[in-house]
C-alpha cells in the first residue's frame, strides 16, 4: 500500500459541502489507480466527500479523510449523491449493481475499449470533476430485465440484468436445443449456441455481437437474438416492452447456463425454463452532455462518415 499523500487543502473559494460521492474503480489497472487518485483529489479540494470500498482503498494512494466502507451492497452508497465508476464494461456493470440496488445515479468513465455505458473517457476526468462539483449533469433511467428460472413449474432462481440475460450451452461439444416463446406462444425450436434476451441498452453489447440490431436507448422494447442457430428462421426479434420472453431448454438436450450481464450465472438443467420481462427497477445514469446516440454510435465504433454533407435546408 502506498503512503497517503499530504492532507488535501480546499481550493480557493471552496468550502466543505454536505455532499458525498461513491467511487468504484478497477484497481487492478494502473490507469484506473491514477484516474481514481485524480478524481478523489479533485472532488475533495472542492469540499465534496468521497467514499470507497475498504477492499479497494488498499490499492490506492488516498488522503486520510476518504470515507471507507466494508459493506458491499446498497448500504455502501447510502446518502451518496452519485456513483462514479472508473473502468471498462465489467466495472461499469458492477457499478450498475450498486446503482440499481440503491437508486443512486451512476456516472461511468471509460478506461476500457468501447464502453457504451460510460459517459466520459479518461481524457475527460477534469471535466467530470467540474460537472459533478457544479451539479451540471442530468439523470436518465435505463430499462432493466427481471429474469426467473423455472424447473418442473417451480421458480428456482430470480435475477436481473441491465444489458442482457443469455441462455447458453454449457459445453462446446453439443448444441443446446431450445424452444423460444413470446407472450405465452411458441415461436420456434432449434439447436443453437444460445439465445440472448436484451434491453435497448444491451443491444450494443452481446446482442450486437450475435447479429442483433442496434436499438436507440429511448426506444422501449425487448430483444431476442439467437446465437449460431441451426434453423431457417432464427432471426432477431424486437418485441413490446410489455412482452414476456421465454426460452425452454428441451429435456433431451444437455444442460445449459444462464448468464446475467456476463457477471452472474446459474446452471440450467434439461427442461428448465427462463422467463424474461421488463424490470420493475431501472438503473439511473448520469449524463454530462446532450450528444445524440447517433454521434455516440459513430464515435464508439469509429464509423466512416467522411463525405457527409448534411440534409438539405
Amino acid at each position: 500500500m502506498s503512503e497517503a499523500p499530504a492532507p488535501v487543502e480546499l481550493a480557493e473559494g471552496c468550502e466543505p459541502q454536505d455532499r458525498t460521492v461513491f467511487l468504484l474503480a478497477h484497481t487492478g489497472r494502473p490507469a484506473a489507480v491514477r484516474s481514481a487518485e485524480r478524481v478523489v483529489l479533485g472532488l475533495m479540494r472542492c469540499g465534496i466527500g468521497v467514499r470507497l470500498l475498504a477492499g479497494e482503498a488498499a490499492d490506492l494512494p488516498l488522503p486520510d479523510k476518504v470515507e471507507l466502507v466494508e459493506e458491499i451492497g446498497p448500504a455502501a452508497v447510502e446518502g451518496c449523491e452519485l456513483i462514479i465508476v472508473l473502468g471498462g464494461d465489467g466495472t461499469l456493470l458492477r457499478g450498475a449493481e450498486f446503482a440499481r440496488a440503491s437508486g443512486v445515479p451512476m456516472l461511468g468513465v471509460n478506461l476500457g475499449r468501447v464502453g457504451f455505458l460510460a459517459e466520459a473517457e479518461r481524457d475527460d476526468l477534469d471535466k467530470v470533476v467540474d460537472r459533478v462539483v457544479t451539479k451540471e449533469y442530468e439523470v436518465e433511467e435505463r430499462m432493466t430485465l427481471d429474469v426467473l428460472v423455472r424447473t418442473d413449474g417451480r421458480i428456482v432462481h430470480t435475477d436481473w440484468a441491465l444489458n442482457e440475460a443469455s441462455v447458453e450451452k454449457a459445453s462446446r461439444e453439443r448444441m443446446l436445443e431450445v424452444v423460444t416463446e413470446v407472450d405465452g406462444r411458441p415461436v420456434s425450436r432449434f439447436g443453437c449456441d444460445g439465445v440472448v434476451c436484451a434491453t435497448p441498452t444491451g443491444s450494443t453489447a452481446y446482442a450486437f455481437s450475435a447479429g442483433g440490431p442496434v436499438v436507440w436507448p429511448e426506444v422501449e422494447a425487448l430483444l431476442m437474438v439467437p446465437i449460431s442457430a441451426h434453423a431457417l428462421f432464427a432471426k432477431p426479434l424486437l418485441t413490446s416492452p410489455r412482452s414476456v420472453l421465454a426460452v425452454e431448454v428441451q429435456p433431451e438436450t444437455p444442460h445449459g447456463v444462464l448468464w446475467c450481464d456476463g457477471r452472474r450465472t446459474v446452471e440450467l438443467p434439461a427442461g428448465a425454463r427462463v422467463e424474461v420481462r421488463r424490470g420493475a427497477v431501472p438503473v439511473r445514469l448520469a449524463r454530462l452532455h446532450h450528444a445524440s446516440f447517433t454521434d455516440r454510435l459513430v464515435a464508439k465504433f469509429a464509423l466512416p462518415v467522411a463525405g457527409w454533407r448534411g440534409a438539405p435546408v
